[in-house]
């Protein structure tokens, strides 16, 4: 469906600088007549497609990717469909640039790269006027999404204080692009709680609250006030936390997820896309998930997430499997070695379900990944420590011993710190490993065959924003475990190597926008026989998938009309 014409109330100099209706080049005769843009704007009126031509053309001429990542935050500052129609017409080019690991780079810089705001920026000192700065920034505004971070652990380079605002951003942006949520009922947040990053607060340039990072029972008061602003104000949206630190991440997911329609990407969307993969894999071994010995090498936010998701979707597979049960098919590992219950205080509570308890078996003293791989016999090696080189080859021949298709993803970003390569765990394994990674990487030749295998890139930007998408449809009151079952299941039904076992466990990364609406689908699909959705939802599969397609925003120009009384 094109875009729908309307009216709108700003002229000239103020319409030019709005990036949600600003057209530049593009706009009509008749537009420029009306809006008083006739001499503002050279005399040729181009299409869309010859803006993107130009528009490709200057980035190409960027010899860097934090040059590039530049340009294409100033062209969002100046016109939100150009912007979003080339990302989308060269979406695997640019990915890594308006993403890992480009903007990483971008945030760390963020106060030396400062040219306008992004958001809405809220700190301590200014707590009293949290609420009123909240609706200035929501005014007018029915928000779908809030994406906030409070920037302690972006993107593998840890705290970086006010610049977390980038990685709220840039979450927005992809929901936009993968999935079609309206940019427009978006808002990024950064919770600038302070920072102990030192070259920081020693930067004399540094634009955020300089002061050490807020913790307990402070912290907790701001983040509460927050997020009660949100569930006030704006009821029906999905907040998003983004990049929280693994002391408050989970916590802060059982906080308030049964109170608003909360969702934790590092937690749910790493172990969503991991599940998913995993499906994949254990659908060409042909065995059952509930089945597998899972060994989790790094137990923070993300290893602990995935552990979490694995368990409740075995449960769900088999609903006679208690929780103590699935608990004991993971064995995870972190700087203290294989987690067990001797090692007492040093235990954070999310990981109890997962402590090895069988202190006879395996002693009270530290026990590292290859007596672990040894011992336990896993089927399953997942890498989330950023840890290079963690898996080596006489880990991987070990496991290899033991299961006839390894299953080995090491997902740690970015490539640099990823576990093992995956031309060495397929080496390693005799070319029987089924490999997903963190970051993309390239086919690998399989040992005496002239066959190559495909290494699926787990990224969380193939369900996210679907499971995000198929939320903000259903106006979920919560986003349920089965909702991110539902979508984690879909996106393995997606999957290449259900059809061919040398092919991907995930589906290419060019493909998102069509993976992401059928997650969105199956979550919206969820949403409603979880009884948690909100909306007017069509009864019939075939009559949702045509609603859910007419909610999706498209960076297209509509046509506009003048009136003082229309969109300001």
């Amino acid at each position: 469906m094109p875009a729908q014409p309307f009216s709108l109330s700003l002229r000239g100099g103020a319409l030019l600088n709005s990036p949600r209706f600003n057209k530049g080049s593009a706009f009509s005769r008749k537009e420029r007549d009306e809006f008083g843009l006739r001499g503002r704007l050279p005399y040729a009126v181009d299409t869309l497609e010859q803006q993107l031509e130009r528009a490709y053309s200057q980035y190409r001429e960027r010899q860097s990717d934090i040059h590039k990542n530049s340009f294409l935050q100033s062209m969002k500052a100046q016109n939100w469909v150009l912007f979003y129609a080339l990302l989308t017409t060269h979406l695997e080019e640019m990915f890594p640039v308006i993403y890992t690991p480009t903007e990483a780079d971008a945030i760390a810089n963020y106060s030396h790269l400062f040219r306008r705001s992004e958001g809405l920026y809220l700190s301590p000192p200014l707590l009293d006027t949290m609420e009123e700065d909240f609706l200035d920034a929501c005014e007018g505004r029915e928000l779908d999404l809030i994406v906030v971070s409070d920037a302690e652990a972006i993107l593998g380079i840890g705290d970086q204080g006010s610049g977390g605002i980038g990685i709220s951003s840039a979450k927005a942006v992809i929901y936009t692009l993968a999935a079609g949520v309206d940019p427009s009922r978006a808002l990024a947040v950064t919770l600038d709680v302070g920072t102990n990053n030192k070259d920081l607060l020693e930067d004399d340039l540094y634009i955020g609250y300089r002061e050490s990072r807020l913790r307990g029972d402070k912290y907790d008061r701001f983040v509460d006030k927050f997020v009660h602003l949100v569930k006030k104000h704006q009821p029906k949206c999905l907040l998003h936390f983004e990049d929280f630190g693994v002391t408050n991440a989970h916590r802060l997911l059982r906080k308030y997820r049964d109170e608003h329609s909360i969702f934790n990407d590092d937690i749910q969307g790493t172990g969503a896309v991991t599940l998913a993969a995993l499906q994949a894999a254990v659908t060409v071994t042909k065995s059952k998930l509930q089945d597998q010995r899972i060994v989790i090498y790094g137990a923070g936010s993300a290893g602990v997430g995935i552990a979490r998701q694995l368990s409740d979707s075995m449960r769900i597979a088999d609903p006679s499997l208690s929780e103590e049960e699935a608990g004991k098919r993971f064995y995870l590992i972190d700087k203290y070695g294989l987690l067990k219950s001797s090692l007492g205080d040093k235990i954070r509570s999310e990981i109890e379900k997962y402590l090895i308890r069988q202190e006879d078996d395996w002693g009270s003293g530290e026990t590292g990944l290859l007596e672990v791989v040894k011992k336990a016999k896993p089927t399953v090696l997942i890498g989330t420590s950023t840890n290079p080189g963690a898996f080596t080859e006489e880990i991987i021949r070990e496991m290899s011993k033991h299961v006839d298709r390894p299953i080995i993803f090491p997902l740690s970003n970015p490539t640099r710190l990823h576990e093992v390569q995956p031309k060495d765990a397929n080496e390693w394994s005799n070319g029987k490993a089924l490999i997903a990674t963190g970051s993309p990487f390239p086919p690998v030749d399989t040992p005496g065959t002239n066959k190559k295998y495909v290494i699926a890139e787990c990224n969380n930007a193939l369900i996210y924003p679907g499971l995000g998408f198929g939320t903000i449809l259903a106006e979920a009151k919560a986003m349920t475990d089965k909702m991110i079952a539902a979508g984690a299941k879909r996106l393995s039904e997606l999957a290449p190597a259900l059809k061919d076992p040398d092919e991907a466990l995930l589906p290419p990364f060019g493909d998102a926008a069509k993976v992401n609406f059928e997650v969105a689908l199956a979550v919206l699909d969820q949403a409603v026989a979880d009884g948690v959705a909100r909306a007017n939802v069509p009864e019939s599969k075939e009559e949702r998938r045509q609603w859910a397609q007419q909610k999706r925003w498209k960076p297209e120009y509509p046509e506009i009309r003048y009136d003082p009384k229309g969109i300001a």
